[in-house]
């Protein structure tokens, strides 16, 4: 197994991911960070079709120097329950390629983990107990199907962090769902039900967290990423211009990464969550926080309580993104 001979104390990661422009974001942010050392990445369809989100990290783990080092292991190309209708696929948000259509080269190397992504999870998760953290930021399709594989995996990661949901907010792909957890909601219920060592935050607290277009444009030529990070944030930013009427970008992806680093900057709030999977609320993540017990038996009794990220510091949040992907 990779990195088998890591120092005791370092924090291991995984990222599970769709790229995605601000997912690049989160990945170059886990380069940069000396807190932790990326193990690898697993790739799934959101942001872009499955086997485009392995290119890209591919591409990614080049620009940082971490390609020979971290593994890839690409993952599901549709949802547990897919039917006949294709996954639906942000291109409108990131670009066809992902990374802005600024025409980037394909990568230099395409060798990738001769095993599924779910089977690197549980392979990683097993190699090192207790040691591996998580970070989900796309639909969890590959976590739950490593779940499937080894039912007490929840039990042997250090902990799952989740981007996905909106609990007291509206959603992002309609009025009730978040895009992740719309993505494949019986994957998120069967991952959100599986472990109380899960945090997840969602629009509650990752529309706070932004860059102006004057913040992007600055970045030029900073550090080792941020002219890249400002080219393939234009066609990001120009769809919130369009759609949200705002001269800044949400930094979805890398808050979550954030909250990797520095957990402390979010306020966090216990509770069961389930996911709607169908109907016109499908996707919809509801948390039971309430004070009161209920009469009678419930479809949140019985599960874990997670920790869901309601408030963050989000200057700081910013202060740390904007710090590592341009020192």
């Amino acid at each position: 197994m990779e990195n088998a001979h890591c120092p005791e104390q370092t924090r291991l990661l995984i990222i599970d991911t769709d790229p995605g422009v601000d997912d690049a974001m989160a990945i170059l942010m886990a380069a940069n960070s000396p807190e932790v050392q990326l193990l690898g990445i697993t790739t799934v369809y959101g942001n872009v079709p499955t086997a485009l989100a392995t290119q890209n990290a591919l591409r990614l783990l080049e620009m940082s120097g971490l390609r020979e080092r971290v593994t890839v292991a690409q993952g599901a190309a549709r949802s547990l329950k897919a039917g006949t209708d294709i996954e639906r696929i942000a291109d409108f948000v990131h670009g066809a390629d992902g990374f802005g259509d600024i025409g980037l080269p394909p990568p230099q190397g395409q060798h990738l983990m001769d095993c599924s992504a779910a089977e690197f999870l549980v392979r990683s998760v097993n190699h090192h107990p207790g040691r591996v953290t998580i970070l989900a930021l796309a639909p969890l399709t590959n976590i739950a199907q490593a779940l499937m594989l080894d039912p007490q995996l929840a039990d042997k990661w250090d902990e799952l962090v989740v981007l996905g949901g909106a609990f007291f907010t509206g959603g992002n792909v309609n009025p009730a769902a978040e895009a992740n957890i719309f993505g494949d909601p019986d994957a998120a219920d069967l991952v959100l039900g599986s472990t109380s060592r899960l945090r997840i935050l969602g629009l509650d607290v990752t529309q706070k967290c932004r860059l102006s277009g004057e913040q992007l444009e600055a970045m030029q030529d900073k550090g080792k990423y941020g002219t890249f990070i400002s080219r393939i944030s234009q066609f990001y930013l120009n769809f919130h211009r369009e759609w949200y009427g705002m001269d800044a970008i949400m930094l979805h992806d890398p808050t979550a990464m954030a909250a990797v680093l520095q957990p402390e900057l979010f306020e966090w709030r216990a509770g069961a969550v389930r996911v709607a999977c169908e109907g016109v609320t499908k996707g919809q993540t509801v948390m039971d926080a309430s004070v009161k017990g209920f009469h009678g038996h419930h479809g949140w009794a019985d599960r874990p309580r997670v920790r869901v990220a309601l408030g963050v510091q989000h200057e700081a949040v910013v202060r740390l993104i904007h710090d590592r992907l341009t020192a």
